[in-house]
This record gives structure tokens, C-alpha cells and sequence, in this order.
């Protein structure tokens, strides 16, 4: 009742000069996605006009680049793991062979310096053992990165949207930065229209306008959310950007609108 009155209210005060501009749907929060390794196409399972839900797969790219870097990845561990085992190994014959010469020693039995390289020998080996101790934690660290890598093969929806473009089919090369799909969220958006130098004055951020949707007989309040320049400064125009709410399911960017501002 309260949205009535105002939009009653401000009708009947606007009818005197009232301001129609031009403008249509946007939506302000538009997506480009893209894929971050080049692969080919291998699935593809959103159209254009199809709304998508948050987390809705899109489309696959092929791993053979990965599989191959998991392999390494693996053989690279593997041989990680062998060196420490070989290290581990010697560390232990050289430590029961130092007990062994050290009791020896006491005995007169052998020289202080074979003694002596056994314990720099121990010391060695003690070093490579932690050395390829930390060699096999990082071969494990780079096969999770590789495992995480996958995610990014299959390439899905941000958030709730439409699609309103899509670039790539099954077979085609995914190449990083290059859009294959860009997404419109339905759940913000708003109306763009332009307004002339002279009649800038008439609003600023925060002002209250009449929205129509023609094609749905939609009419309601909005808000400025935004006023920006044109790029070209020879139009003499200016962008506004309005922000609006409603429940109709059917508004989607692209609709023709219109602007009342007093």
C-alpha cells in the first residue's frame, strides 16, 4: 500500500514537466567466462537463453596436458621417496658401524681417524636424509597442485544467471582469456538510459524516477545508482544507471524501458 501511494504521489507531482528517457535493461553484473589452461573441447552443456544455477557445469576441456604432468609429478615422487629409503638405508649401516668402531677405538683395536670419518660419514648422510625429507614433501605438495588443476577443466556457473552468449562447441580449442560463455545475473539489474548535459541537473544519486517496462505493462519506483560520463565528450550526454526491484520473473536485459524523472 505504501509503494502505491508513493508511486501515486510522485505520478501526480511529475505530470506537470515531466523527463521520459529512453533506455533498456541492463544487467550489472555480467560475467565473461573463460577457461584458465588451452584444451579442447571435449563437453558442452548450457544454450543460449538458458538460465543456469550456481555451480551448473558449462562446459570440459580435455587433461591430456595434466595427465602428462601428474605422471611426472608421480615418477618425480617415486624417485623421491627411493632416495630417502637409500639414505635411511646407509645412514643406519654407518651408525651401527660407528657404535661398533667406537667400542673398537676403546680397545685400541682402530685408528681415531676411522673414526672419525664414520661420524663426519653419519653426519652426511643425516643431512641427505633430511634433505630428501623435505624433496618428498614438496614431489607431494606439486601432485596436489596437479590434482587441482582438474577443477579448472571443468568450467562452471558463477552464480544464478541467463546465458546470453555462447562462443565455443565440442572439438574446438578453449584458449585462457578468450570468453566462451558470458553470463548475465538476473538478480541485479537495472536500467540504463541517457540524459542530455541540460537536463543533468534534474538528477543526482538517490533521485526517485518512474520505471516502465512496456512489453510486461510493468511500472515502479526506482533510485539513480549512478551517473556516468560519456566517453565521448563531443555528445554532450551523460549515462544513469537505475536501480529497481521487482518479482516479475519475465524482466530480463535487453527489454526496451523507459525513465520519468521530474
Amino acid at each position: 500500500m505504501k509503494k502505491i501511494l508513493l508511486l501515486a504521489a510522485l505520478s501526480a507531482s511529475l505530470i506537470a514537466e515531466m523527463l521520459t528517457l529512453s533506455g533498456s535493461v541492463i544487467s550489472d553484473n555480467e560475467k565473461m567466462i573463460t577457461s584458465r589452461f588451452m584444451g579442447f573441447v571435449t563437453e558442452v552443456n548450457a544454450n543460449e537463453g538458458e538460465k543456469v544455477k550456481k555451480g551448473q557445469l558449462l562446459y570440459t576441456i580435455d587433461s591430456k596436458e595434466i595427465d602428462s604432468a601428474l605422471t611426472q609429478v608421480k615418477l618425480g615422487i617415486s624417485q623421491a621417496q627411493l632416495s630417502l629409503q637409500m639414505y635411511q638405508n646407509q645412514y643406519t649401516n654407518v651408525k651401527l658401524n660407528l657404535e661398533r668402531h667406537k667400542r673398537l677405538l676403546e680397545k685400541d683395536m682402530v685408528s681415531k681417524f676411522e673414526v672419525e670419518n664414520l661420524a663426519l660419514a653419519e653426519q652426511n648422510l643425516a643431512n641427505m636424509i633430511a634433505i630428501a625429507q623435505k624433496q618428498v614433501i614438496q614431489a607431494k605438495a606439486q601432485l596436489e597442485e596437479v590434482k587441482n588443476q582438474y577443477r579448472y577443466l571443468r568450467i562452471k556457473a558463477p552464480n544464478d544467471a541467463v546465458v546470453v552468449a555462447k562462443n565455443i562447441k565440442v572439438g574446438e580449442m578453449a584458449m585462457p582469456g578468450m570468453p566462451a560463455f558470458i553470463l548475465s545475473d538476473l538478480s541485479n539489474l537495472k536500467i540504463s538510459a541517457e540524459i542530455s548535459e541540460g537536463n543533468l541537473g534534474r538528477v543526482k544519486h538517490g533521485t526517485k524516477v518512474i520505471y516502465k517496462i512496456p512489453s510486461l505493462k510493468l511500472k515502479g519506483i526506482g533510485e539513480v545508482s549512478a551517473i556516468i560520463p560519456n566517453s565521448n565528450p563531443m555528445t554532450h550526454t551523460f549515462k544513469i544507471k537505475v536501480s529497481f526491484k521487482t518479482k516479475n520473473k519475465s524482466v530480463y536485459p535487453g527489454m526496451y524501458a523507459t525513465v520519468d524523472v521530474k
